[in-house]
C-alpha cells in the first residue's frame, strides 16, 4: 500500500500544480469577460454606470471565491 503511495507522490503535486493553475486562469479569463461586458454596458447605458459597477464587483468576488476555494482544494490534495 505505501509502495503505490511512494510512487504516485511526485504526480500528485505536479496535479495539484496543474490544477491551481488552472483555477487561476479561469478566474482571470472569467474576470476579463465580466470586465469587459460591464465597461460595454456602462458605454451604452452610461447613466447606469453605478449599478453596473456594484454588480460587477459582487460577481466578480464571487468568482475570486470559487477560485480560492478551488486552489485550497489542490493545496490540500499535496498534503492529505
Amino acid at each position: 500500500m505505501f509502495g503505490l503511495l511512494a510512487e504516485v507522490a511526485p504526480v500528485l503535486g505536479l496535479g495539484a500544480s496543474l490544477g491551481a493553475a488552472v483555477a487561476a486562469i479561469g478566474a482571470g479569463i472569467g474576470i476579463g469577460k465580466i470586465g469587459s461586458s460591464a465597461m460595454e454596458a456602462i458605454a451604452r447605458q452610461p447613466e447606469a454606470a453605478g449599478d453596473i459597477r456594484s454588480n460587477m464587483i459582487v460577481i466578480a468576488a464571487l468568482v475570486e471565491g470559487v477560485a480560492l476555494f478551488a486552489v485550497i482544494v489542490c493545496v490540500l490534495a499535496l498534503f492529505v
